[in-house]
């Protein structure tokens, strides 16, 4: 049984309908950008993101309805794995390894961080199976 301390939701608008999948804008925000002070301090984050949802029910939707897009909190540390801690670890262990072979610490940095491209091609990928993976639900 999945309560809503187990979800991650936002509200949304449907952008656009194809098919069996919705197209949902979201408003993305900091934590901070609530906050009264967001204008003085230019520290706030909000940003517009279009997700994509699979219909699961045969509900029917229209362009332009308020939804709220849904997904397991548990997948959170995942994303945050593949998008942060992996490129970082590639990044710092390749940093390590060259500079103690190759003692030059420009070169070593620039082919580093030349790795994190075939690492990104990678998950571009992988990108139909990590969407099913990171799978957003809807609810009117």
């Amino acid at each position: 049984m999945t309560t809503v301390k187990d979800i991650i939701q936002h509200p949304g608008e449907i952008e656009k309908i194809d098919g069996e999948k919705l197209y949902v804008n979201i408003l993305s925000k900091s934590a901070c950008s609530s906050c009264h002070a967001k204008g003085a301090c230019s520290v706030s984050d909000m940003e517009n993101k279009i997700v994509e949802v699979w219909k699961d029910t045969d509900e029917d939707y229209q362009v332009g309805q308020e939804v709220t897009v849904f997904m397991k909190k548990s997948l959170g540390p995942k994303a945050v794995y593949f998008g942060y801690l992996y490129p970082f670890i590639i990044v710092l262990v390749s940093l390590i390894v060259l500079i103690s072979l190759t003692d030059h610490e420009g070169i070593s940095a620039l082919i580093s961080l030349a790795l994190l491209a075939p690492y990104y091609l990678v998950l571009y990928k992988l990108k139909d199976k990590m969407s099913k993976t990171f799978e957003f639900k809807i609810r009117k």
